[in-house]
């Protein structure tokens, strides 16, 4: 104990961080503030190197609360005004020992408190201020509030309530530990939770913005029961561990109705769960609000009014082709049309709109409810997407015999659509005639705008934009706050790039041009790439240059 009791000056200063004049200096004006945040608010040191020192010099470990089984009993062991004041955190407790997360494991007068306050001998961790600042808000708002989420049964629609309070938290502990993450995961705008096994924990992950952050730690001890009880929502067979299932289930959080999407695959350390989240109340968006810029959206429009042709929303997983295909689907569902879908699964529920679910098992494939779907009197058509060259065959017959269909195809580009059809076997003729549009898209992060702000672009920037002849004055990002959980980005946009096909596209693919030949031509006739959507929108400061390059660079 003697080498603890060093002070946090005299450790900076003998790894060499800072000279003792330094901190002289620091003290004599730090007046009631920790030394440690005086020194890191006046950028003689980072937080890092602070967490560095202790760790090296002292032998505490440094956790990451986050990814850290908390046992949830120990936390009304420190009350939460305590916790706030002091920037500590209970995380277990072992034998006669309580770990506590610390911000400064040197705070002797915190650590006797602790000790006479809950009776147990202190083992002292350290965790950054921010880390346990919101491990306060996580943890400590998850028992102090109740949580509203109803379930709806399947079999008999009835509403099954799974609210847990405090009365029956002892005897439905992994209900409430289910339901406070689904809560959670709502209140953040999570499009996914990821459950995922490891060989001593399970991590809790959110999918924000499109970027997975790791939410929590659960001891594995509950990983069987957190499974039982999500197969049990979505009434699947809790006794198959060792193939995958799939599922849904209707719940209302926070009087929200929210579609849940189960999925589960086994694993080497167990089931991992993923659970895509269908918020309903953002379901199905107007065309004018999918990110469009004026241009594309008046060549959308078009392409949308027309009566018969194909047109192709593309891009990879995730990246908000169903928005874009529910929002020309929204448009044209009136009285007088005849619009049916089939999907992969249904993922909104439209009022208007006959949608059918492929069923593999049974033999309903995409192919054979498409030729179903052709003896219903359909005006317009829209299959969740082409995988397969029968499947585009029908499409491509279907449109060229009157009808407007609608589907989706990966690819990364609009103008790359037209080869990948053409490879899978279909005739350029026939592919040609019955285009008549392609939407390629992706989604960027918007800059947060609670703590955006604008900033003087680097040459490197400017030359980017000016070789697209875009005039530039500033640029805009985020600085990072808890409204956005520190990234400096909160909510997602769509860039677009929308390619009509005209008779001049049609005649050059059917004398086998090269498709730079096309790309060329179309940029002659204005058509805006991904690339120049992405540049125009962090122009007008909703996004950053970073977050295009991540999605955009490829163009």
């Amino acid at each position: 104990m003697a080498k603890q009791r060093k002070r946090i000056g005299d450790l900076l200063v003998e790894a060499g961080l800072l000279t003792e004049q330094q901190v002289q200096d620091v003290l004599k004006v730090k007046g009631s503030e920790k030394l440690g945040d005086a020194l890191i608010s006046r950028d003689y040191i980072t937080e890092n190197q602070l967490i560095e020192v202790l760790e090296f010099q002292l032998g505490i470990p440094h956790v990451h609360i986050n990814q850290q089984p908390v046992d949830e009993s120990v936390i009304r062991l420190i009350p939460r005004d305590f916790a706030a004041r002091n920037e500590v955190f209970p995380i277990q407790k072992k034998n006669n020992q309580l770990q506590v997360a610390m911000s400064d494991p040197m705070d002797y007068v915190t650590l006797e408190d602790i000790r006479m306050s809950t009776g147990f001998e202190v083992d002292p961790v350290i965790s950054g201020r921010r880390e346990i600042q919101q491990a306060i808000e996580r943890y400590y708002d998850d028992q102090d509030g109740d949580l509203d989420l109803d379930i709806e049964d399947q079999e008999d629609d009835t509403i099954i309530s799974a609210n847990v309070d405090a009365e029956n938290e002892d005897d439905a502990p992994i209900i409430r530990l289910v339901n406070k993450v689904l809560v959670k995961a709502v209140a953040k705008g999570a499009s996914d939770v990821h459950i995922d096994p490891q060989e001593k924990k399970v991590i809790v992950r959110y999918r924000v913005d499109g970027v997975l952050m790791t939410d929590r730690a659960v001891p594995k001890s509950d990983h069987n029961a957190v499974v039982a009880r999500i197969k049990i929502m979505a009434n699947l067979n809790i006794t198959e561990t060792r193939l995958p299932q799939g599922g849904r289930v209707k719940v209302s959080i926070e009087g929200r109705p929210v579609d849940l999407r189960i999925a589960t695959l086994a694993t080497v350390f167990g089931e991992k769960i993923v659970i895509r989240i269908l918020d309903m109340d953002n379901a199905v968006k107007d065309v004018s609000e999918i990110d469009l810029n004026k241009i594309n959206l008046d060549k959308f429009r078009r392409l949308i009014k027309r009566p018969s042709g194909m047109v192709l929303i593309t891009g990879p997983t995730g990246s908000g082709k169903t928005t874009t295909l529910y929002a020309a689907m929204t448009a044209l569902n009136t009285p007088d049309v005849n619009l049916i879908t089939i999907e992969d699964p249904v993922e909104y529920q439209v009022k208007g709109i006959n949608q059918v679910q492929v069923n593999a098992p049974i033999g309903l494939t995409f192919a054979r409810g498409l030729r179903s779907i052709l003896r219903q009197d359909p005006n317009i058509v829209m299959i969740g997407e082409i995988r397969d060259k029968e499947t585009a065959e029908i499409a491509i017959r279907a449109s060229l015999t009157g009808h407007l269909v609608f589907s989706t195809i990966h690819t990364n580009s609009a103008i790359g659509t037209i080869p990948r059809l053409i490879d899978m076997g279909i005739e350029p003729f026939l592919v040609m005639s019955s285009l008549s549009g392609i939407v390629s898209q992706r989604l960027v992060r918007k800059v947060c705008a609670e703590c955006g702000e604008d900033y003087e672009p680097t040459e490197n920037e400017r030359a980017m934009f000016d070789k697209r002849g875009i005039p530039l004055t500033r640029l805009r990002r985020g600085k990072g706050c808890p409204i956005c959980n520190e990234t400096g980005y909160k909510g997602r946009m769509a860039i677009h790039e929308v390619l009509e096909i005209d008779d001049k596209i049609r005649r050059m693919v059917m004398n086998n041009q090269p498709m730079e030949d096309v790309r060329l031509y179309a940029m002659e006739h204005d058509m805006i790439f991904l690339l120049e959507d992405g540049l125009l929108k962090v122009k007008q400061g909703k996004t950053s240059l970073e977050e295009l390059y991540r999605v955009a660079m490829d163009d």
